[in-house]
């Protein structure tokens, strides 16, 4: 009797894996299908486009919908400056958070403060951050470029670029938090008894095992600046060319198909152009993953 109700228990168990097994698998084609139908749906509403411009359209700097010129590279060019630069401004934040919250403070008033306020910055809608960019740093950026005896503009790259960066500090801050606290206990009491401070330990012990995913919250970071559309539509200035400076208007590729989407005739080149534009965005996206995703494996095996 019991070796009868072990069989039936050990059978119910397997079913339920195998139903779960294939659930999972399921999941997992539904979202490949949707990646390729999302991808599909640009590259059809793209054919006018790709076929009056052909590869000129993605070298051509000319954006001119009344005389049915299009070229993508102000917007590539805006789009990977406000990103990396954004980037390059939270990155130091962020570290500096995710060392505070993972290694000095995990517990007490000082931790969850932080840890609130970090999941709040995560929560504002961008149109919030949009707001306070152009009524806070569009004048301190105006007064910066009075100093420096250029155009006092306001909007432009490197406003939009500071906003970006306080919108994805959360994301890496947040990540790279989980993976120092997942630093095993043994490696920092090793290097303690070796007569290291805490500094060493941090700079020697943690930062070297953590690093992988570490640069997979900074990924992320990237992945979220890369198709922000409101808050920087908001303050880079919107104008359709190459940026010759920081202090620049510009336009990436998010902000134009949010600026001139409803604008575009149905069936026109111009709608057409802009859904280009947004293959290219969604190709750039694909590409920096995958390369960021390379970088974390190589990271992991060095480990």
């Amino acid at each position: 009797m019991l070796k009868t109700n072990l069989r039936q228990e050990t059978r119910k168990l397997n079913v339920t894996e195998s139903v779960f097994r294939k659930i999972l698998y399921l999941t997992g084609i539904c979202i490949v299908v949707l990646i390729f139908a999302i991808f599909l749906t640009l590259l059809i509403s793209s054919f006018p486009a790709l076929k009056t411009f052909g590869l000129r359209f993605f070298y051509g700097s000319k954006w001119d919908p009344v005389s049915g010129e299009f070229g993508s590279v102000p917007f590539l060019v805006g789009t990977l400056i406000t990103s990396f630069l954004a980037l390059l401004i939270s990155i130091p934040f962020s570290l500096a958070i995710s060392i505070f919250l993972g290694e000095y403070f995990r517990e007490g008033i000082a931790s969850s403060l932080l840890k609130s306020s970090i999941e709040l910055l995560a929560g504002i809608p961008s149109v919030i951050y949009g707001f306070c960019g152009i009524f806070i740093l569009v004048p301190l950026v105006r007064a910066i470029e009075m100093k420096l005896g250029i155009t006092p503009i306001g909007v432009g790259i490197l406003t939009s670029s500071i906003v970006l960066s306080i919108m994805i500090i959360p994301y890496s801050a947040s990540l790279g938090r989980e993976v120092i606290q997942l630093v095993p206990s043994e490696l920092k009491e090793a290097a303690y008894s070796l007569g290291a401070t805490r500094y060493e330990v941090i700079r020697k012990v943690i930062l070297p095992y953590a690093r992988s995913g570490i640069f997979a919250g900074i990924l992320l970071s990237l992945g979220r600046a890369l198709g922000e559309t409101m808050a920087v539509t908001m303050v880079i200035g919107n104008k359709n060319a190459i940026p010759k400076d920081i202090f620049s208007p510009a336009n990436t590729m998010a902000s134009v198909i949010a600026n001139e989407f409803m604008e575009a005739s149905p069936g026109s080149l111009h709608l057409s152009s802009l859904v280009t534009i947004g293959l290219l965005l969604f190709v750039v996206t694909t590409v920096i993953g995958i390369i960021g995703k390379y970088i974390i494996k190589k990271m992991s095996v060095e480990l």
